[in-house]
């Protein structure tokens, strides 16, 4: 049998996507830039693909914008926030726990000179509502948080990102980096606060190569790429319409015309058979807090090393991520944050879930765990 559980790297695209994909490479091929009918039927596609982003967020249709992915998303969003803003001030707020595509950003701009605070998180990999009022300023140019960790599955407080900025008179963008919360929570303006919001197609069931960025109007943005003017020279260069086509389908098929609440709880099930069988065994322990959305489940089987569980896993046939818990001799900077033992961090692998995962499939992982805690332990 085969069990996936690694949707948090990437998820199977929807058929209805493959065939979008597959429609405008066939169908609607031009270039939506071309100002004749084949342009137009391939702009004609990229503007309903546009409307039903929009949909997904409750925003206008002009507040939407593709790019190549959430890691292209977040670069334009920090750096062209900054760009925007560092005249009226040099502060950025963000959490000691951010994507790379997101931390990456903070070294270059801190190598620079600007001053970047990064948020400590707990022993559940949370930080407080207080930490983000305390470390913002007047001089408080962004607040750039990942609504949902994509390690440990934490949900982070960004709703009070924006009243911070609001009591201290700051200048200041909210950026959230929704890539992991994006149709599993609500995701969108109105729900988050924020002026800025990354997604990303491939974590949704789409194709790959293709993400969004929602930027509320009036937002002061100046992008960091350089083009031909498309998307409103947010992210120019000519759009990948069949990307964003398999991305618009499997955003109307699973999120537009799914069941979100439905979803959360069907994975909610799935999630538990795998954590009470980590739990009955001696060596098992779960990473992940008690409040951490129910679709990431990081969990340890202490004295086994992360790589020898997840190859054995994987033998198995269940497919899941050590993410970045021992990459090259370096721990997990999520789980180290967290304070944990590091024979508990050595010993991490992350379970991440779909709505499309079954209960049987759980179940046969939950078998294989309690076997590999058996026959695999150390000391």
């Amino acid at each position: 049998m085969q069990a996936y559980f690694d949707n948090s790297a990437t998820t199977k695209p929807l058929p209805e996507a493959v065939e979008a994909v597959s429609r405008a490479m066939t169908e609607t091929w031009g270039n939506p830039s071309s100002l004749h009918v084949i342009g137009d039927t391939a702009n004609g596609e990229l503007e309903n693909a546009r409307r039903t982003l929009a949909s997904a967020f409750g925003c206008r249709q002009q507040e939407v914008y593709f790019t190549g992915s959430g890691t292209e998303s977040n670069n334009i969003a920090v750096f062209g926030t900054v760009e925007a803003l560092k005249r009226r001030g040099n502060r950025i707020v963000t959490t000691a726990v951010e994507h790379p595509s997101v931390e990456g950003c903070m070294k270059r701009l801190e190598n620079e000179g600007f001053d970047v605070v990064r948020l400590p998180v707990d022993k559940t990999g949370q930080i407080s509502e207080e930490a983000i009022y305390e470390a913002v300023n007047d001089k408080t140019i962004l607040v750039s948080l990942m609504l949902v960790n994509n390690e440990v599955g934490s949900i982070m407080p960004v709703k009070a990102a924006a009243k911070a900025l609001k009591r201290a008179g700051a200048p200041g963008h909210v950026h959230v980096d929704a890539v992991q919360g994006f149709g599993k929570v609500p995701v969108g303006p109105k729900a988050l606060g924020a002026d800025l919001i990354s997604v990303s197609g491939h974590k949704v069931h789409g194709p790959k190569g293709v993400g969004a960025l929602y930027v509320k109007k009036g937002t002061r943005l100046v992008s960091p790429v350089l083009g031909g003017g498309q998307e409103d020279n947010i992210r120019p260069g000519t759009q990948g319409t069949p990307a964003i086509a398999g991305f618009a389908a499997a955003v109307d098929t699973g999120i537009l015309h799914g069941d979100l609440s439905s979803y959360i709880a069907h994975v909610t099930e799935v999630r538990n058979i795998i954590r009470d069988a980590v739990l009955a065994t001696d060596i098992g322990a779960i990473n992940s807090g008690d409040d951490a959305l129910p679709y990431i489940l990081n969990l340890s089987l202490e004295g086994i090393p992360s790589e020898v569980l997840r190859n054995y896993l994987s033998e198995q046939g269940v497919c899941v991520s050590t993410g970045s818990a021992c990459s090259k001799g370096h721990r997990s900077t999520v789980l180290t944050q967290m304070e944990l033992e590091p024979r508990r961090i050595d010993s991490a692998v992350r379970f991440s879930f779909s709505h499309t995962n079954t209960i049987e499939e759980a179940r046969y992982a939950a078998e294989v765990l309690t076997r590999a805690a058996n026959t695999l332990r150390r000391g």
